[in-house]
């Protein structure tokens, strides 16, 4: 199990700052992610079953129900499947690469979708300290879960409405939020 005393801190540059162990060998992907979006300040990589479930299938998570709403506005995209060169040169930074190009290409703001699945791989989460980092890949997970079993039940569902997307998100993230506690 990991402990805090067992995390690596590193700068930008990938520098360990402190810690004993190694960092993480998906460093690089991080650090991509950090210098393309400086509003996200932790990120976490996890091959979580269900969303590596729908990573490994190469499909966007859509927002079926309110749920997926609250956190996340408009489907979790998944990104493209990276090509041989990018996995046999520098393959984690090509990944940080695939997933900054994903949001740019589909004018997704990583505020507002804090997660992304990357094709054959997994999820990663992020958001504006480690606890937010975790809480958004705990609950990528549980509406993937959610998603794959409504797919089992009516595979012909569709995606929530787009003003009942727009209402729960805005009521916990928008400028006039009235969810939870302020």
């Amino acid at each position: 199990m990991m402990e805090a005393k067992d995390i690596v801190i590193c700068d930008l540059d990938g520098n360990v700052i402190d810690g004993k162990l190694q960092p993480s060998s998906d460093l690089p992907t991080h650090l991509v992610l950090y210098k393309a979006w400086p509003q996200i300040r932790a990120i976490v990589h996890t091959h979580s079953p269900w969303a590596t479930m729908l990573a490994q299938a190469g499909v966007d998570l859509e927002p079926l129900g309110t749920t997926h709403a609250d956190t996340f506005f408009g489907s979790v995209p998944c990104t493209r499947e990276l090509i041989q060169e990018e996995i046999e040169g520098a393959y984690e930074e090509q990944t940080g690469q695939v997933i900054v190009k994903t949001f740019e290409e589909r004018h997704i703001a990583p505020e507002q979708v804090p997660a992304v699945l990357v094709a054959s791989h997994g999820p990663f989460a992020w958001g504006h300290d480690p606890k937010e980092a975790v809480e958004n890949a705990l609950i990528l997970e549980q509406c993937a879960w959610m998603a794959i079993i409504d797919r089992l039940i009516d595979p012909s569902l569709s995606a929530v409405q787009l003003c009942l997307l727009d209402r729960h998100y805005q009521r916990k993230h928008g400028k006039n939020a009235t969810y939870g506690q302020h």
